[in-house]
C-alpha cells in the first residue's frame, strides 16, 4: 500500500464539535452513555460560549459548545441551524502554509488568527468545503491530557474561562488565576 502524504502537513483530527443548547443535558449520551472522559473546557467570555471535551472509546474527542450569552455567534448560529454538528478541528504542521495551499487551490479560509504561539488557526469557510466547517490549526501544546485541577463539575458551574488559550480556574480573590497542570 502507498502511503498517502497530506499536502498541508495534516497532523490528525482532533475534534468534532457539536452545538447544543445545554452542555449538561449532553452529558447523560456523551459522557455517561458513551464513556466519555472529560478532557479540557471552559467558559470563552469574548465569544460567548461554554465548551467541553470529551475524549470517546478508542480515543476520538468530541466538544460540546453552548452559548452563555444571547449575543454570542452560537446562539445565533442555534437559533438558525438548531443542535448538531458546527465544525471539525483539524491540526497541521504550519498553519500558515496550509492557509498558502488551501487559497491557492481556490479553498476561501477566513477569521485567522496567528497571534498565539500555543492556538494559531484559521476555518475554511462551508460554502468553499462541501458544507463542513474545517478549523486548522497548529499548537505548541497537548490538548488529549486531561487537566489536573480541573473538573467538568468546574466547567458545568462556570468556574472555567479560558485565559491565553488555556483553560484557568476564575479568580476567586486578588491572588490571581490558578492555572491547571498538565498538557
Amino acid at each position: 500500500m502507498t502511503e498517502v502524504m497530506s499536502v498541508i502537513g495534516l497532523r490528525g483530527i482532533d475534534h468534532i464539535a457539536i452545538a447544543v443548547w445545554s452542555i449538561e443535558e449532553a452529558v447523560e449520551l456523551f459522557c455517561d452513555l458513551l464513556g466519555g472522559e472529560f478532557i479540557l473546557g471552559g467558559d470563552d467570555e469574548r465569544l460567548g460560549i461554554r465548551t467541553v471535551q470529551f475524549r470517546l472509546p478508542p480515543g476520538m474527542k468530541i466538544e460540546l459548545m453552548q452559548p452563555i450569552r444571547p449575543d454570542s455567534y452560537l446562539q445565533r448560529y442555534l437559533e438558525k441551524h438548531g443542535q448538531g454538528f458546527h465544525h471539525m478541528t483539524i491540526f497541521v504542521e504550519d498553519v500558515e502554509k496550509a492557509i498558502v495551499e488551501l487559497e491557492a487551490r481556490g479553498f476561501e479560509v477566513v477569521d485567522t488568527n496567528l497571534s498565539s504561539p500555543q492556538w494559531r488557526e484559521t476555518f475554511v469557510r462551508p460554502t468553499s468545503s462541501f458544507g463542513t466547517l474545517l478549523q486548522i490549526a497548529d499548537t505548541n501544546r497537548r490538548w488529549d491530557m486531561p487537566l489536573v485541577g480541573i473538573t467538568l463539575e468546574d466547567v458545568l458551574a462556570g468556574r472555567v474561562v479560558w485565559r491565553d488559550d488555556w483553560p484557568c480556574l476564575r479568580r476567586t480573590s486578588d491572588d490571581g488565576e490558578k492555572a491547571p497542570s498538565g498538557g
